[in-house]
Order: C-alpha cells, then sequence, then structure tokens
C-alpha cells in the first residue's frame, strides 16, 4: 500500500488478479470499495488499468484512520481488506469546490472561489507540443477553470482525426466502446495533475454534439459503461468538475430521459458529489434537477447575454455560470468574431450582477489553431483586462458579489452597505450622481475597466455624491466603506 495520504489529497489503491481468461476486463469485472471512518461510509468502484491492475482512488475527507473492504464478482479480488491513515492538508490544498450562499463558490477548507474559466475543448486531441503549450499560457493567465472535452471534436476547424482515440480502435477503424484506450486515459492522468498543480479546475465535457466517430451514438449500456469508469478513475481529484454536455439540447441521438440517467449515475458514483453543470445551446435544461449543482449557460440570442444572470439567479436559485457568452475573435461565426471590449463588458456585467463568467478566444489562424478549441497561446487583449477584474472581485468582502437593487441604466453589486460597485459598460456619462446608505463613510474609486486603471477620489463621502467621470465608455464606480 502506498504512504499515508494527506487531506483531499488523491489516495491510490492497486489490486492484482490473473486477467488471462477474461474476453474483455473492463466490462466483466466488477470491483468496489466500502470505505468507512467514524460516521463516514463510502462506497467507491475502482477501474481496470491493464495488465491484471485494478485501482481505486480515494480522496480521504476526514483525518485519522481508515477502513476498506473490497467487493468483486472475482474470487482473488473479493474480501481484501486494509486501512490508512489520514494526515494534515498539505499548504496551499484548499480541497473540492461547494456551493456557498446559494450563488457562490468556496472550497471546502473555507477559501473563497472565484470561478474565472476559459475552453479549450479538444486541447487533449492536440499534438504533445501544442500542450505542452496550453499549459505554459494558463500559467500565466488569469483563469482558474478549464473547460474541456473527453471526446474528439469534428465541426469547423476542427477535422483531424485523434490520436489516440478514447476507446480502442480495431484495424478496420471502428471504436470499440466498451474497451477504453488506457493510452489516451493516461495522457489525461497526466494532464489533470499538470492543472492541479498550476490551481486549475478540470471542468470535464463528458458528452458533445459535434461527432465523426459514434461517440455521441454509443448506445445506453456503452454510455453508462463510459460514465462509471470516469467517474471511478477521476472523482477523487479534488479538482474536478463536472458538466454532463456541451450542449445537450443538439445531440440528437439522445433523449431527455437519457440526461435524466446521467445525471441520476454521477449522483450514485460519484462518493464526492462533485460540482456538476448542463450546458445548452438553444434550450436551457431544467437547473433545478438535484445533482446539478449550477447553472452553465450560453448567450441565447445574438446581444444579450450576462444581462440575464438575474433571471437564472431568481429561477435556479443557484450560481450562475456563463460558459459560453460569445468568443473574442475574428471568425465567420456570429459567436466568433466579438471584439475584446464587449467580450470584457459581457464578463464586467455578468460579475456586477452576481455570475461568474467564462472567456473564450476565435481568432483565424493560417492552421486553423484557435483557441477555443486546440489551446496553444493567446493572440487577443482581453485576458489581461479579466485579470484586472479578478482582482476587483477578489477585493470584495465575504462570500463574493451579489446583485443590489440597480439603478434602471446601470447594474449594482456587491456587500450591501459596504462594498459597492456600479458599472457603466457602453455608457459615458461625464459625471454620475450615487447615493451611498446611510450612515457610512465611503472611499470612491472610479474605475476603467479598459486601461485597467483605479483613480481614487479625494476625501471621504456619504449620503449623495456627484462622481465626476472621463465621458468615456466601460468605466465603474466603486464605494468601499471605510473602517473607522
Amino acid at each position: 500500500m502506498n504512504t499515508n495520504p494527506t487531506l483531499w489529497s488523491t489516495h491510490e489503491l492497486r489490486f492484482h488478479a490473473d486477467d488471462s481468461t477474461l474476453a474483455n476486463p473492463f466490462a466483466e469485472v466488477q470491483l468496489s470499495l466500502r470505505l468507512t471512518h467514524a460516521e463516514r461510509v463510502y462506497e467507491l468502484a475502482a477501474f481496470y488499468d491493464g495488465e491484471g491492475t485494478w485501482k481505486a482512488r480515494i480522496m480521504p475527507d476526514a483525518l485519522g484512520e481508515w477502513e476498506w473492504l473490497t467487493t468483486s464478482n472475482l474470487p482473488s479480488l473479493h474480501g481484501m481488506s486494509g486501512r490508512f491513515l489520514c494526515e494534515p492538508t498539505l499548504p496551499d490544498t484548499h480541497g473540492p469546490v461547494r456551493v456557498e450562499q446559494g450563488a457562490h463558490f468556496r472550497h471546502v477548507d473555507g477559501t473563497r472561489h472565484l470561478s474565472f474559466g476559459t475552453t479549450c475543448y479538444a486541447w487533449l486531441h492536440q499534438p504533445e507540443y501544442r500542450q505542452e503549450q496550453t499549459l505554459q499560457t494558463l500559467r500565466t493567465s488569469p483563469f482558474n477553470k478549464l473547460r474541456f472535452c473527453i471526446f474528439p471534436k469534428w465541426y469547423d476547424y476542427n477535422r483531424g482525426e485523434p490520436d489516440p482515440h478514447v476507446f480502442e480502435q480495431s484495424k478496420d477503424g471502428s471504436l470499440d466502446f466498451m474497451r477504453p484506450n488506457l493510452s489516451f486515459f493516461r495522457l489525461l492522468d497526466k494532464r489533470l495533475g499538470e492543472l492541479a498543480s498550476l490551481g486549475i479546475m478540470a471542468d470535464i465535457i463528458l458528452f458533445h454534439p459535434y461527432d465523426n466517430w459514434n461517440y455521441s451514438k454509443m448506445g445506453q449500456a456503452a454510455d453508462d459503461a463510459y460514465l462509471r469508469y470516469v467517474i471511478a478513475r477521476y472523482a477523487a481529484h479534488p479538482h474536478i468538475w463536472w458538466s454532463l454536455a456541451n450542449e445537450w439540447d443538439v445531440i440528437g441521438s439522445k433523449q431527455l430521459s437519457d440526461w435524466e440517467r446521467y445525471r441520476e449515475i454521477i449522483m450514485e458514483a460519484d462518493p464526492y458529489q462533485h460540482l456538476c453543470s448542463i450546458h445548452n445551446c438553444m434550450r436551457n435544461y431544467d437547473h433545478s434537477k438535484p445533482g446539478l449543482t449550477h447553472v452553465s449557460a450560453q448567450r441565447i440570442d445574438t446581444c444579450r447575454t450576462t444581462e440575464d444572470t438575474g433571471h437564472y439567479l431568481k429561477t435556479y436559485h443557484k450560481p450562475v455560470v456563463w460558459d459560453e457568452v460569445g468568443y473574442e475573435g475574428n471568425i465567420q461565426h456570429g459567436w466568433g468574431n466579438l471584439p475584446a471590449t464587449e467580450l470584457v463588458r459581457r464578463y464586467w456585467e455578468g460579475m456586477v450582477r452576481g455570475g461568474y463568467v467564462g472567456h473564450g478566444e476565435t481568432y483565424a489562424h493560417p492552421d486553423d489553431i484557435l483557441w477555443w478549441s486546440h489551446g496553444g497561446i493567446l493572440h487577443g487583449t482581453s485576458a489581461p483586462r479579466i485579470a484586472f477584474l479578478r482582482k476587483i472581485a477578489a477585493s470584495c468582502p465575504s462570500h463574493g458579489i451579489d446583485p443590489l437593487e440597480s439603478d434602471w441604466d446601470v447594474p449594482i453589486g456587491g456587500q450591501r452597505d459596504t462594498w459597492i460597485l456600479r458599472y457603466l459598460g457602453v455608457n459615458q456619462p461625464s459625471w454620475r450622481s450615487i447615493r451611498l446608505p446611510e450612515g457610512g463613510i465611503f472611499e470612491i474609486d472610479v474605475i476603467d475597466t479598459w486601461e485597467m486603471t483605479v483613480t481614487r477620489l479625494p476625501g471621504t463621502y456619504s449620503g449623495e455624491v456627484r462622481v465626476p467621470l472621463p465621458g468615456k465608455s466601460y468605466m465603474a464606480v466603486l464605494a468601499r466603506r471605510c473602517l473607522t
């Protein structure tokens, strides 16, 4: 057995048995563990990892001694037992992310999590050097969540064959959907470890419609086996988020009952209950369903996007994450040719209204290498502005930016009576009259969200205040209550 794990780390137990008589060990052998610690009892599945080896991955969430016992239909793996000691967590280890206050996120150790995501759908199916390039770009970016697919993608700018495939491939090119390709999953193991070292959440998209290899048409038995394999292999990673689908409503091969079953499988098979969402194209899923922890939203019309944050918050009473509001870029598709100013505006709108917003980039490239799908390097100018917003948002006290009662033309968010942020968007007033909460004394910052400057007005203020502004777009006004 491995050395003792630390709190919220990934601990691996290995089991060995003769698999020479098995036609398909992935499908024929069931192996599960019953974990116990004081009042905690977890059931989790092990997974086959080739060469007669099964692995069980555990994320202990309590200090002290844990015991485990195996159950298997293979006699040599049945009834094995053992124990391990969970030791204190390592520095800078915060554990998985949970929902807090109904609309925000916090790690289990109490550290606040502000979600600033980006999307690279097919980065796992790129050449190794580009995967490394993607990680290097993320290392210096403001993003702490990467949204990506397990299955390869077939769509504009994505017409290549994946290597390796997610499942084993026969000589005639067909895929055996009951045999995971261990070359791919070991690559995913490696990349998930590297994302963890960068402090980046891995938002794993389990299904999507953009397919040339029948991944979206595997059938119920293969779908369910695939889900259970992925959960068994990765649920013990603290930085995992599950996304049931990218654009669930345009996968024509699946019915609503399929999505209900997938959701129930994740609830049953993931003992750690990681964050879980489902992403739409034109038709929203019912995000109030059990097991869905937050709303993963896409803009539906061409202009109105994160302005709808309040509607989703009131409808579902869950955090709202705008994973797709359009992309900074210049390709022919309307969703992929936003100027950076507009993407940054949508970011600020969504954050001030109490949500979280995701980034993406789709600049035309001679070799069709676009960040949105392939990763690589960023070419746009929104990322540093998003980094600036992240610093502003992090200065909000308590759990995060809540939507506050707003003016008819300007959204307002923050913490009532203490930290109040107005975002003026495309408007360009030369001054703005604001009313501060009664009885409070405030400092006022004028923020240029595009130039990334903060100008503190001299003195302190109370009551009705006329705030001078430069008469340009993309300004914000932040009022912070003085402590004395």
